[in-house]
């Protein structure tokens, strides 16, 4: 489903797909930067909506289908990105649904959580890190080294993006279960070529939080909160983890042994499980 956004000057056009039966709790998925609504798998999707929830997945400003701007040229901050839940849950007629957001996307649903907690029934936040604390542990070395390594790539090159992407699926993967390299890479090919612009992607490097201020500290959450982080993430280690669950009261954390920066096949059962547990909790709105 597309959507268009008409109420300001600017036409937002954001690209969703549901799953399951719509009289089903109400689970809405963010997925992080630079990333499509395909980076949280259709089995991912079928199998959370097999279990009894009503699954929805939409592709952020700048990916997949959705509206986008020039490279470098973002008009839009991180609080328009957590305003696009709402727009999302609006369009399918939702009241208030559970918000399940990873990396990037956790940020964008704690900020949309925090300026509409009346909407969100739960929040649920995979390899994220938590708003407005401060002393959490540092990116890996190797990683940062990966990313900056990025700043040289022709993001509008299929080939080269490609190429990048790839190395950074190896780079995020978890310790305890292999990296299927030919697997991630037909994946990476085909998000790119469905992309009506892949190197506006890049604009998610250069978003900024400054209009946002009021609506900015994880310890401000009041709805039911899970974490689910994997122990090997390389870009927010598990303390990031830790330190969200510690601040907001009865706070949960599901830690992936071993698990990185991604959604492994082989721990999407426990994942699956905690979310279904989550949810079942909250209850449900329209």
């Amino acid at each position: 489903m597309t959507l268009t956004n008409n109420a300001s000057d600017e036409r937002v056009e954001l690209h969703s797909q549901a799953f399951g039966d719509p009289s089903h709790p109400p689970v809405l998925l963010v997925m992080g930067m630079m990333a499509s609504m395909l980076w949280w798998p259709q089995g991912f999707c079928e199998a959370l909506a097999r279990s009894g929830r009503y699954v929805i997945r939409y592709d952020q400003r700048d990916t997949g289908l959705s509206t986008y701007c020039p490279p470098g040229e973002p008009n839009y901050g991180m609080a328009d990105l957590a305003d696009d839940v709402f727009l999302i849950a609006g369009e399918y007629r939702l009241e208030a649904v559970h918000l399940v957001g990873m990396s990037m996307g956790g940020m964008v649903v704690q900020r949309a959580a925090l300026a509409h907690p009346e909407r969100v029934l739960s929040l649920t936040l995979v390899g994220t890190s938590p708003l407005g604390l401060d002393g959490l542990p540092p990116m890996d070395a190797a990683y940062i080294e990966h990313c900056e390594s990025g700043e040289s790539v022709d993001w509008t090159d299929p080939a080269a993006a490609l190429d990048y992407v790839s190395r950074d699926a190896a780079a995020i993967a978890g310790t305890r279960h292999p990296h299927d390299a030919d697997a991630a890479r037909a994946f990476i090919r085909a998000d790119i070529a469905r992309a009506r612009n892949y190197a506006s992607a890049t604009n998610h490097f250069e978003l900024v939080d400054g209009d946002d201020t009021q609506f900015r500290h994880v310890r401000d959450l009041k709805m039911p909160v899970l974490t689910i982080h994997g122990t090997s993430d390389p870009i927010f280690p598990i303390g990031h983890a830790e330190a969200l669950t510690a601040a907001v009261d009865g706070a949960k954390l599901l830690r992936i042994e071993g698990g990185g920066h991604e959604l492994h096949p082989a721990d999407w059962a426990a994942m699956i499980e905690a979310i279904l547990a989550h949810t079942a909790t909250a209850g449900s709105a329209r």
